[in-house]
């Protein structure tokens, strides 16, 4: 049991890690090597500074959807790792860990719907920047994605892991 314990901390912990960076890099969708545009910026790197240069991106409902589930998908995933921590204190031995397991299920979740909608919404919310076809996904999209297993596999381990101790 305390090996299980010790998995879905640091699983908790890397997946939790991984949503703050997709959530606040500068790389959702790929340009060129020298054009990025993330959530928050367009950024192009300039050559005589050696710097980039970023501007706000143009809003759109898509966009602000999207901030909002990645931000909403973070604030889950914190609270669900302070209320674990403060169950492993104060929960009574034998009980189980439901809500630190629905709270990370709901930051899976909302992840899996910004993924979806940036994925499929692409060229809305790109529309105003240039030709979506002409670029790729940057790693911040490969990386919310791939926190979207993580996500839902420890709140299910969650749900079934027992305080012991």
């Amino acid at each position: 049991m305390v090996c299980l314990l010790v998995y879905v901390t640091v699983l908790h912990l890397v997946s939790l890690a991984m949503l703050f960076i997709a959530t606040l890099e500068k790389s959702w969708w790929v340009w060129t090597e020298t054009e990025i545009t993330d959530l928050w910026h367009n950024c192009f790197y300039t050559n005589s500074t050696q710097t980039w240069v970023c501007a706000a991106a143009t809003e759109s409902d898509w966009l602000q959807s999207v901030q909002a589930l990645m931000i909403l998908s973070v604030v889950f995933s914190s609270v669900s790792l302070l209320v674990f921590l403060g169950q492993l204190i104060f929960l009574s031995k034998g009980r189980l860990f439901y809500f630190t397991g629905l709270c990370q299920a709901f930051a899976g979740f909302t992840d899996f719907a910004a993924c979806l909608i940036f994925t499929f919404h692409r060229k809305e919310i790109l529309s105003n920047s240039k030709d979506p076809s002409n670029g790729r996904f940057g790693f911040c999209v490969i990386l919310a994605w791939l926190c979207v297993p993580l996500l839902l596999v420890s709140g299910v381990l969650y749900v079934h892991l027992r305080k012991k101790q």
